[in-house]
């Protein structure tokens, strides 16, 4: 997990390199992700949440992935339902892909007690 970690430090930097260069771009961006996350319509926000665990286990990638857990525990999902959405992943994208979820959330999860 030792790369992982650097990469995921790689990525906060090239982010960091972004919202300095482009941070007007940025701004829209995350505004955009908000209105979508808030008023897109009905779904409530452990279900919101949830939903982007199971994406960002789908799609692998690791620092959504990371943030979305996250958030998911401060908007008032469980544990066991944010491991729940990640096993939903298997029959849809692939066991494989369920597996390296699991390994992330329960290293993310682990910090989190």
């Amino acid at each position: 997990m030792d790369q992982e970690i650097n990469n995921y430090k790689v990525i906060e930097k090239n982010l960091d390199y972004f919202i300095e260069k482009h941070g007007e771009i940025y701004d829209a961006y995350e505004n955009f992700g908000k209105l979508v996350h808030e008023k897109g319509g009905p779904l409530d926000e452990k279900t919101r949440w949830l939903i982007k665990v199971a994406l960002s286990t789908e799609c692998q990638n690791e620092f959504s992935l990371r943030t979305h857990i996250l958030k998911a525990l401060k908007g008032g999902c469980t544990r066991d339902e944010i491991e729940h959405s990640i096993l939903l992943v298997a029959p849809t994208a692939g066991f494989p892909k369920t597996m390296r979820g699991l390994l992330i959330a329960r290293e993310v999860l682990k910090g989190e007690k």
